[in-house]
C-alpha cells in the first residue's frame, strides 16, 4: 500500500524555508490532508502489525505521534514548527522514558528509523552496564546478528569519560560499556518513504532491533 505522496515532502521542504505561523496557516489544509492523515495511517498500520509480536506496546496512535509544534519555552530557536513528523512505538507513547521502544522520523532533511534506549537515568545506566559486563557474550551475539549489523552496525550514544573502577579494564574488550545512551538508527531514502513497501521496510528494521531492546529492557527491569 502506498501511504505517502510527493506532496508530503513538498510541504516539509516548504516549512523548512518558511517556518512561521502565517505560512503554516496558509498551507494548513495541505498539512492535514497530505502529511498528518497519511502519516497517522502509516503509524496505525505499523502499530497493528508490531503489536502481534509486542502486545505490550501502546495502541492509542494519538499518544504515539509527536506534535509538529516545537516547545520553544526554553529554546533560543523560536521557530514554531518542526520540519519533520515522528512517532514512537512504546508502552506509553511519547511520554514513555523507560521502555526501550522504536522510533520513526520523516523529515525534510532526513528519514530515520530505529530504537533502543535514549533517555537513561543513573540507576538504569548502572543496570545496563552490569548486564553488559556479566553477559557480554550474549550482548556481542546480538550486536553481530546479521539483520542488526546490516541495518544499524552498532549502538550509538554519548559516552562517559570516567568509568567505575570495575569497568576500566573491561572497556578495552567492550567499548560500548562506556555509553550513557544505547540507541540504534538507520537512514531511509525518500524513495523508500514514497514507495508501497514503506510499512514493511519499517517493520523489518524494528524486528532487527527486537533482541537488543529485550536485552536492555531485561537489564533495567531486573
Amino acid at each position: 500500500m502506498k501511504y505517502l505522496n510527493p506532496a508530503f515532502f513538498k510541504f516539509l521542504d516548504g516549512l523548512s524555508k518558511n517556518n512561521n505561523k502565517d505560512w503554516f496557516d496558509a498551507n494548513r489544509n495541505t498539512y492535514e490532508e497530505e502529511v498528518k492523515k497519511p502519516f497517522r495511517k502509516l503509524v496505525e498500520d505499523v502499530t497493528d502489525k508490531l503489536a502481534k509480536d509486542l502486545p505490550e506496546i501502546n495502541r492509542e496512535v494519538s499518544k504515539s505521534i509527536f506534535r509538529i509544534n516545537r516547545d520553544i519555552r526554553f529554546s533560543l530557536d523560536k521557530s514554531p514548527y518542526k520540519n519533520h513528523v515522528a512517532a514512537v512505538f512504546s508502552r506509553n507513547g511519547t511520554k514513555d522514558l523507560d521502555y526501550p521502544g522504536f522510533y520513526m522520523h520523516f523529515g525534510a532533511d532526513e528519514i530515520l528509523v530505529g530504537g533502543g534506549k535514549y533517555q537513561v537515568d543513573k540507576e538504569q545506566l548502572a543496570k545496563i552496564r552490569q548486564e553488559i559486563f556479566y553477559n557480554n557474550k550474549e550482548f556481542k551475539k546480538i550486536l553481530a546478528e546479521k539483520t542488526f549489523a546490516e541495518k544499524y552496525k552498532t549502538l550509538e550514544g554519548e559516552k562517559s569519560k570516567i568509568l567505575p573502577p570495575d569497568y576500566k579494564e573491561f572497556v578495552k574488550e567492550q567499548p560500548l560499556i562506556a555509553n550513557k545512551q544505547f540507541w540504534f538508527m538507520a537512514k531511509l531514502s525518500r524513495k523508500d518513504a514514497l514507495g508501497p513497501e514503506i510499512d514493511k521496510i519499517l517493520l523489518s528494521h524494528f524486528k532487527a532491533g527486537y533482541k537488543m531492546n529485550k536485552f536492555l529492557w531485561e537489564a533495567i527491569s531486573a
